[in-house]
């Protein structure tokens, strides 16, 4: 897609004073892939030289905002810790081809805000917490499952930038269980849920995505018995909060998001009979 009403692209190191009519230019896979009549300079953040992925002393797992899917999916691979598969299958969970896995951002996935977005589900599962930078350097933190407000929006500032997202050790180190449903065979998501069971304390975690217009992140202290889980799930959701689009109607979401966490709620406590 040619972007016609662009009339300068510059460097993300130049510090520039930040102007109405400007975006952030990361992978530029959903950027380029229709007309954005309001985008007047796009800022490149690609000669950043920000380390994809960096293990931190804590053992948290930083990932920085231009990390592309491919970068991550290989990394997962490797992951020694439980958590590792979720990677892969979460990146799996895109309607996109090889080319766009070595472009496609994980900060870009995040800030189009779109309940689909399969990097909101993991970094919501898992836990994360996103680092925002301002124009004048401040920063601050926002939890992943935070940081979605609605289809297409997220806590952002004009001119704030998403530099990073960290994943806790303590959820890196826990049991997954991942299911996602869509009306076509490699269509979008029209539900996804991702389950995580604490070893330390045995909490269990239901997050649930692509259903709903932002993400749920429902803990429990202890696993929940089938009835509570989904009383639990239908009071943190309201009516209007079920997505509705081409890709599923809202009793539909709902009825597969209630099929799966009680299907990741069996598996991860081994208990079909509570």
């Amino acid at each position: 897609m040619d972007l016609n009403t662009v009339m300068d692209v510059r460097d993300a190191r130049r510090h520039e004073p930040w102007r109405p009519g400007d975006a952030w230019l990361g992978g530029g896979t959903y950027l380029f892939s229709e007309p954005q009549p309001h985008v007047r300079r796009l800022v490149d953040l690609s000669r950043m030289g920000w380390e994809p992925l960096t293990r931190l002393p804590d053992g948290s797992l930083e990932i920085a905002a231009t990390c592309t899917i491919a970068q991550l999916s290989r990394y997962g691979r490797r992951l020694a810790e439980p958590a590792g598969p979720l990677f892969e299958q979460c990146c799996r969970a895109f309607l996109a081809s090889f080319k766009i896995w070595n472009t496609a951002t994980v900060g870009g996935n995040l800030c189009n805000a779109l309940p689909a977005g399969p990097m909101i589900s993991l970094t919501a599962a898992l836990d994360g917490t996103c680092l925002l930078r301002s124009q004048d350097g401040a920063t601050r933190r926002v939890k992943a499952a935070d940081f979605v407000l609605g289809a297409g929006r997220k806590d952002l500032a004009a001119g704030e930038l998403l530099r990073s997202v960290t994943l806790p050790a303590s959820a890196l180190a826990c049991r997954t269980a991942f299911r996602q449903a869509s009306l076509y065979g490699l269509g979008r998501s029209g539900a996804l849920v991702i389950g995580t069971l604490d070893p330390r304390d045995g909490s269990l975690a239901i997050t649930v995505t692509a259903a709903t217009t932002r993400p749920f992140r429902l803990w429990f202290p202890l696993p929940p018995e089938a009835d509570g889980l989904s009383r639990a799930i239908r009071s943190a959701v309201a009516d209007d909060e079920w997505f509705d689009d081409i890709h599923g109607l809202p009793e539909w979401r709902r009825h597969m998001t209630l099929r799966f966490a009680e299907e990741i709620r069996r598996e991860l406590t081994r208990d079909g009979a509570r």
